[in-house]
């Protein structure tokens, strides 16, 4: 994967989010896939998931509760040789603004593999 597809990748994963389009998102992620989210215990009870069922069961839990949902993206860095994509987003959940990142970590054959939110300051 090039810097250019990762860059292709990290507004086409935003537009998926815009959209609530959850079976996009999974869509790129490995079936035994991992992923951590200090929100994921609020409504999974545990901060890690593994596999598309539990993530996928996660986000639709959290989509359930959020009327606004708006992702913009500030910018993203590609880690060629860890295959690692860091996508900056300003967030907008129900009305409150803040920074949030995202860590995708990609197997070789372009699946995701891992994932990590993080969620920053009030905006």
């Amino acid at each position: 994967m090039t810097h250019d597809d990762m860059m292709a990748f990290a507004q086409n994963w935003i537009d998926n989010w815009n959209r609530r389009d959850v079976d996009a998102v999974l869509s790129h992620f490995a079936a035994d896939a991992e992923f951590v989210s200090p929100l994921a215990a609020k409504y999974s009870g545990t901060q890690f998931l593994k596999g598309h069922e539990a993530i996928g069961g996660y986000w639709r839990a959290a989509l359930s509760r959020i009327t606004t949902l708006e992702f913009t993206l500030d910018h993203a860095i590609w880690d060629e040789r860890r295959r690692e994509l860091l996508v900056v987003t300003d967030a907008n959940l129900n009305g409150e603004r803040r920074r949030a990142a995202e860590i995708m970590c990609f197997g070789a054959d372009g699946q995701q593999i891992r994932g990590e939110a993080l969620y920053g300051a009030t905006l």
